[in-house]
């Protein structure tokens, strides 16, 4: 079943697959600092109005299956969560601090891929299939794989 989202006078659906990685594919995403990031992420989602169907955070990228509203950019979502969690991380661990000076903590790219109704199984099966911490949003409804509507 399709979870739409209601507007004023209108029915969307629209998601989109976000992956990124830490400046110099350093492998650090692990233990507390993987943990303090999946729920950076989760509260960005929340104050932003965004879904978040599935996510892991790798030790050195982050995958997530988001739903998003028509107001809302790409590449705003992106800044959201790569900068403004950035910041948060480099601010609690000092550690992080000194390895990426300059406030470079994330590679200036970013991978995103729009879905439709036929690719969500096959996304949110990926990013299960990664390892790493998970970000699934609790309060999402999505918890086991989105289904195909007739």
């Amino acid at each position: 079943m399709r979870h739409y989202q209601l507007g004023d006078y209108t029915k969307m659906d629209l998601k989109i697959c976000l992956d990124w990685i830490t400046k110099y594919r350093e492998r650090i995403l692990t233990g507390q600092i993987a943990i303090r990031t999946r729920d950076i992420l989760r509260q960005i989602a929340v104050e932003n109005e965004i879904d978040i169907i599935t996510g892991k955070v790798s030790n050195d990228h982050v995958h997530m299956f988001v739903s998003y509203r028509p107001n809302q950019d790409i590449s705003k979502i992106v800044h959201w969560l790569k900068d403004i969690r950035s910041r948060l991380l480099l601010s609690e661990f000092t550690r992080l601090k000194k390895q990426f000076w300059g406030h470079q903590f994330w590679a200036r790219s970013y991978l995103a891929v729009s879905s439709d109704n036929n690719m969500d199984e096959m996304v949110y099966q990926h990013i299960q299939d990664q390892e790493g911490e998970s970000i699934v949003d609790q309060q999402f409804i999505y918890n086991q794989p989105p289904h195909k509507t007739p």
